[in-house]
């Protein structure tokens, strides 16, 4: 997975469809997720799509994501906020700020409030599993 500052490097040169483009692109470079894990428990709340995240734990407690969406631009949107935290330890990514590593992307005024509504919910969740399997909730 790319990292977040490669992702603005390129979306940062980019016109409007292009950086729509980008963020599908994105979203289809995303593993894909088993079925089995869309679960309730890993469905984010308030999203004008259905977008899903579920946790993996791996060596040394960072955590890898599994993520899906049902809408393309929503999928690269998760896409973008996994790259953030994508192989962090899990007490970081419970601690980070992940808002404030994608306000350079200004997504709010990049896209419709419609695709951006369920942003603080997919990091809330993100921050959720990531607290939980830290031990820090």
């Amino acid at each position: 997975m790319r990292t977040i500052a490669d992702i603005h490097e390129e979306y940062d040169f980019l016109d409007a469809d292009e950086r729509y483009r980008l963020l599908i692109d994105l979203g289809r470079s995303l593993p894909p997720m088993p079925e089995a894990l869309k679960t309730d428990a890993t469905l984010v709340r308030g999203c004008s799509a259905s977008v899903w995240v579920y946790p993996v734990p791996g060596n040394a407690g960072t955590l890898t994501f599994l993520a899906d969406s049902n809408a393309a631009i929503t999928k690269g949107i998760i896409a973008l906020v996994l790259a953030a935290v994508q192989d962090r330890p899990a007490d970081e990514v419970a601690d980070m700020d992940i808002a404030a590593a994608l306000e350079p992307f200004d997504l709010k005024n990049q896209l419709s409030s419609n695709r951006t509504q369920g942003v603080p919910n997919m990091i809330a969740l993100i921050k959720q599993h990531a607290g939980r399997i830290s031990g820090k909730v």
